[in-house]
């Protein structure tokens, strides 16, 4: 891989991620492992993230498979919870590796309490594979602002756009459809906030036919809440000690003519 990355910014209120502000993740270090204080919950399995990356979220859309499409110009993923930027980062290194080398990989992602350029740094130094990636991303992680973010990495090839706040909010002022979906975050039981019946309406409203979905959860409002939105669901079994876990995809009509 070539490490060619470039950052774009939008908007103008700084958010200076080298001295937290009250909106940056309140974290503890468990056995070398970040934990949200404030939600009582982990960023990624304590088992291994990585793999638990790979599993849920890139086994369970299909993606290795997806990105062989010699025809393949743009594919759109959006997330909820960026975290550690661990799935992104997986995402990018896959994409990289296996995509079109002129296809363009949009990666939009929503987090409310982004970590502080120490914490997130600290985190991905766990995954010396992801350097390729990481590296480029977190040159410019110090600079994000407080709403909307681009970065530009390997010459577009990989775009990231982070949106700092409410994850139904933020999406309700995107018009991107959006092929896969991470649905990531803290538990349900941890962060009901987030889980609700108007964050699955705006994956309604974003998705075209068969848009896929993955997320680490198996909880029965959440299941519900996404059925009642036009989306198949599946259970599948969970990774670690995750008993199930969801997939499906979704059955509305938005595709534009």
């Amino acid at each position: 891989m070539r490490k060619s990355a470039k950052f774009l910014l939008v908007q103008h209120q700084p958010l200076t991620m080298q001295n937290p502000s009250s909106n940056t993740a309140n974290i503890e270090w468990r056995n070398g492992q970040p934990f949200a204080c404030d939600f009582q919950d982990v960023y990624f399995s304590t088992d291994n993230g990585l793999l638990e990356t790979d599993y849920v979220f890139l086994q369970g859309n299909d993606l290795a498979t997806r990105w062989l499409d010699a025809n393949l110009q743009t594919f759109n993923i959006a997330e909820t919870g960026f975290g550690t930027g661990l799935n992104f980062l997986c995402a990018a290194k896959t994409w990289l590796e296996s995509a079109p080398q002129n296809a363009t990989l949009h990666f939009i992602s929503v987090e409310k309490y982004p970590l502080s350029t120490h914490d997130i740094s600290t985190a991905l130094n766990l995954w010396l594979q992801l350097k390729p990636v990481s590296e480029p991303f977190l040159a410019q992680y110090e600079s994000l602002l407080s709403s909307v973010n681009t970065i530009s990495l390997y010459d577009d090839r990989v775009r990231l756009t982070l949106l700092i706040g409410d994850a139904t909010e933020r999406l309700s002022k995107t018009n991107d459809k959006i092929d896969s979906w991470f649905l990531d975050g803290f538990a349900p039981a941890k962060n009901p906030d987030m889980w609700q019946a108007a964050l699955f309406q705006q994956m309604a409203r974003l998705s075209k036919t068969s848009t896929t979905f993955a997320t680490f959860t198996s909880a029965g409002d959440v299941r519900r809440g996404l059925i009642n939105a036009g989306f198949e669901v599946s259970k599948r079994a969970g990774f670690g000690k995750k008993r199930e876990m969801l997939t499906g995809k979704f059955l509305g009509n938005n595709d534009e003519a």
